[in-house]
C-alpha cells in the first residue's frame, strides 16, 4: 500500500506539525512494531522539514544506542550525560542547542551539523529514547519546535512496548 504524505505549503511552522502529527499517527495507529514506526516518523519529519539529521537514540543498558535515522553516518553509542542526546537523557527534559559549538561536551557526529534539538521519550516516568534533530543552520529550533515534538514523543511513548 503506497502512502502520500500531506505537507500544506504557504503555511507557518505551527500549522505544518498541526498537519503532520495526524499523518503521523495514522501511518503509526495500527501498525506493532516500534522500528517500522520510529522509522516512518523519521521519514515524515525529514520530508517535511528537510533537517540535516533526524533519529533516534534507543535506551540499552547503559547507553543511548543509534536507531531508526536519516541523514548522515552517525555515532553509535552515547553515554548518559554526554553530549546534547546523553544530557538529555540523563536530565529527562527537552534540549534545544542554538549553536552546538557553544554546547559543552557537545559530540560531533557530523561537522555539518550547526543547531540541534532533543528531547526525550518518557514511558512510566523513564527515558526509553531520544528524538534527536540536526540542522545545518545556526538556531533553527525554538520553543514551537520542543512543544510539537515534545507531543510527537508522548504519542510514540504510548506506543512503545
Amino acid at each position: 500500500m503506497a502512502e502520500e504524505l500531506f505537507i500544506p505549503q504557504n503555511s507557518n511552522k505551527s500549522e505544518v506539525y498541526d498537519s503532520i502529527l495526524p499523518q503521523i499517527k495514522g501511518l503509526t495507529s495500527i501498525e506493532t512494531d516500534l522500528i517500522a514506526n520510529l522509522s516512518n516518523t523519521c521519514a515524515v519529519l525529514t520530508q517535511t522539514f528537510n533537517h540535516l539529521w533526524i533519529g533516534f537514540y534507543l535506551v540499552k543498558d547503559d547507553e543511548l544506542v543509534l536507531g531508526p535515522f536519516q541523514g548522515p553516518i552517525a555515532c553509535t553509542r552515547i553515554k548518559k550525560g554526554k553530549g546534547v542526546c546523553g544530557s538529555a537523557w540523563a536530565d529527562a527534559k527537552t534540549y534545544i542547542v542554538d549553536d552546538v559549538e557553544a554546547f559543552p561536551g557537545h559530540i560531533a557526529c557530523s561537522s555539518a551539523s550547526k543547531s540541534e534539538i532533543v528531547v526525550p521519550i518518557l514511558k512510566n516516568d523513564t527515558v526509553v529514547a531520544v528524538l534527536d534533530i540536526d540542522s545545518d543552520q545556526i538556531g533553527t529550533f525554538d520553543k514551537e519546535d520542543q512543544l510539537h515534538l515534545e507531543n510527537l514523543a508522548a504519542y510514540l511513548a504510548s506506543k512503545w512496548q
